[in-house]
């Protein structure tokens, strides 16, 4: 009797038939990974410089993330938030180590901590009003922002492409123009309870702020006692060749919100509050089932043992000034393809002229993996671990593609 034949169904029929089309259909499978590099499931090699969106910090299946990932499944994976873990109280000192004295909250996402930042302000404003709920409450945040797909990170993001269909969204959110401190303290009124800005936008183009305005958004909320909150989700965790992008401004924010290379492809996002303002939350108020779990806090931790012990940050610095360099030579030979170059250490956004579509695909079957950004911008994302003939390779790619459209 012969056996029943077995109908074997691609991955991309699975998603077209099963996983709700709120993406755009995407163009690869992706099977393996190692390092900066990537196997789709017909066996192509690609340079991977999306990095799961600036998730993949060490790369791909990194060992000493892979051995601490699997040692720490065979002990304790989670046990939540009514019992304390070793993982978390040492990943909360390691993070205050780099952000200064305060405490930390640990929640699963980018727009998780972006989510407890909202809340502080609001109970900073209750206690600005001498108790009064309702009364200050009011958020500045900047145009072309992207905090997230929750209501809250919605309300705080001045994108139609967010915000649209899910309107009424909640209330206190004003938008002043990056980079313009007039254009921020302007909105600033008596029901203002904090500022609240990303470091460097990254899904609005890749602008960075200025040191100069970060200074100037740190003086005006010492002054006028609002919180200074700060977006770190992309641009944080060492990104830019400093573990903070405000850094480079020689600031400290009241608040820090952080995920994505945090863990490393795990899971986890934090929110950093300084000292000052860490007793605002209180038992009840806030909370999470999967925030800081031993596993996801074995991942974090072991982000951070790569990153101290192979000189990450320093790397980053002497790597991407160079790499920069090369790039806005690009921006030179073909002015009519790319405008110019953003961006700081390993988070640059290549300006096109045109719609990056194009672009992407060609990338692509060239071996070069990248995602857009907001405004025909190609963003540019290696692993913190790339090497500088990664760097070249890249870059070589980018001019043989902008060549073939010359």
């Amino acid at each position: 009797m012969s056996s029943p034949s077995i109908i074997r169904t691609s991955t991309a029929e699975l998603y077209d038939a099963h996983v709700l089309k709120n993406y755009a259909r995407p163009a690869l499978t992706l099977v393996r990974g190692q390092g900066a590099r990537v196997w789709d499931d017909a066996g192509n090699r690609y340079l991977d410089f999306t990095s799961g969106i600036a998730v993949s910090a060490l790369g791909h299946c990194h060992p000493h993330w892979v051995a601490a990932v699997q040692r720490q499944a065979g002990e304790l994976i989670h046990v939540s938030n009514l019992f304390r873990n070793p993982n978390q109280g040492e990943l909360a000192r390691r993070i205050v180590k780099f952000a200064g004295p305060g405490r930390v909250f640990f929640c699963n996402s980018g727009a998780e901590a972006n989510e407890a930042l909202i809340k502080l302000a609001r109970l900073h404003g209750q206690k600005k009003a001498g108790g009064e709920e309702g009364k200050c409450f009011k958020i500045v945040c900047a145009q072309s922002a992207f905090h997230g797909r929750t209501f809250g990170g919605m309300s705080a993001t001045p994108q139609e492409k967010i915000q649209g269909g899910f309107r009424p969204l909640v209330p206190g959110f004003a938008f002043g123009k990056l980079n313009d401190l007039d254009s921020f303290a302007a909105l600033v009124d008596d029901q203002t309870a904090a500022i609240f800005i990303e470091t460097i936008q990254g899904e609005g183009g890749i602008h960075p702020c200025t040191p100069e305005f970060l200074r100037g958004l740190r003086d005006l909320c010492t002054k006028r006692n609002l919180l200074l909150l700060l977006d770190e989700v992309q641009c944080g965790v060492g990104r830019t060749g400093r573990f903070y992008a405000y850094e480079h401004a020689g600031i400290v924010p009241d608040a820090v919100g952080m995920a994505k290379g945090l863990g490393g492809g795990m899971p986890i996002g934090a929110m950093w509050v300084r000292d000052q303002h860490a007793e605002l939350f209180h038992p009840g108020n806030h909370g999470t089932t999967f925030g800081g779990t031993p596993l996801a806090c074995a991942a974090a931790l072991a982000v951070l043992d790569v990153i101290e012990r192979d000189r990450l940050l320093e790397q980053v610095a002497a790597f991407s000034g160079p790499w920069l360099t090369e790039l806005k030579r690009l921006a030179v030979d073909f002015p009519g393809q790319i405008s110019g170059v953003r961006g700081l250490g390993y988070l640059v956004g290549l300006q096109l002229t045109s719609d990056p579509a194009p672009y992407l695909a060609a990338l692509r079957e060239r071996g070069l993996l990248v995602p857009s950004a907001g405004g025909n911008v190609i963003r540019l994302l290696p692993p913190l671990t790339a090497t500088r003939e990664e760097l070249a390779e890249c870059t070589a790619i980018l001019r043989a593609v902008c060549a073939a459209k010359a």
